[in-house]
């Protein structure tokens, strides 16, 4: 059964979430611990109402030709601030909230976010992944932490994203001619089959087809992609 947050982290201070994170990383696993992926998962959030509702979004796709079958568009109360490094506080509630109402619960979840690629190795990718015991890495468009050299231009073509002597994730290029994307394990993964498992949900965009999916249902394009992906319900 997966928790429920939407009032347990309420209260909790940015030193307490701080702290909490701190006490997680060591549960942290980035080896391969995966069932056969057959199924992968987008997870987005966004904000309505001025930031008072936190929107989130999950968006099951088949792996071999990445067709939606399954999603799910949850709400609830923003209960903590915006705080640069504990995204997972305000969001994790509700994506929780969302993927208990899947009737197909994925292999593999995609989350738009980082993964270990986190000061404190705790990206919302990893402590979604913790929360849920599911596998995960996060599909970061942009860098949080760590530095890296330049990133080769063709399709596939990735280069660490280091802090200090760690390698903590990949800069990676899915098309050639676009900004790459920061690729990390977040749980029950290697960075070698996360960088495999994103480029295989690649088509012909920057995102994965996962991000892309959540990320058009979780905004306030919503509506639009909703309408896609009524016939699934």
């Amino acid at each position: 059964m997966l928790p429920d947050l939407s009032t347990e982290w309420a209260d909790l201070t940015p030193k307490d979430a701080i702290a909490l994170q701190q006490s997680l990383r060591a549960q942290v696993r980035t080896e391969d611990d995966l069932p056969d992926v057959r199924t992968v998962a987008g997870v987005d959030a966004g904000f309505e109402d001025n930031g008072q509702t936190t929107r989130a979004a999950v968006v099951v796709l088949n792996l071999n030709d990445l067709t939606p079958i399954d999603y799910t568009l949850a709400r609830l109360p923003t209960r903590f601030p915006y705080v640069p490094g504990l995204l997972s506080f305000r969001e994790c509630p509700v994506i929780l909230e969302a993927l208990k109402q899947l009737e197909t619960l994925p292999d593999l979840l995609l989350c738009d976010g980082q993964g270990i690629a986190h000061p404190r190795r705790l990206g919302i990718a990893t402590h979604i992944g913790l929360l849920t015991g599911l596998p995960s890495i996060g599909v970061g468009k942009s860098r949080l932490t760590g530095t890296h050299g330049p990133v080769p231009e063709g399709k596939g073509e990735w280069t660490p994203l280091k802090d200090g002597d760690e390698t903590i994730g990949a800069v990676l290029r899915t098309r050639s001619g676009v900004k790459p994307l920061f690729i990390s394990p977040g749980h029950r993964i290697s960075l070698p089959t996360a960088i495999d498992h994103v480029m295989a949900c690649i088509t012909r965009y920057r995102l994965p087809e996962t991000t892309r999916w959540a990320d058009g249902l979780a905004s306030n394009r919503g509506q639009q992609w909703l309408k896609t992906l009524e016939g699934l319900k």
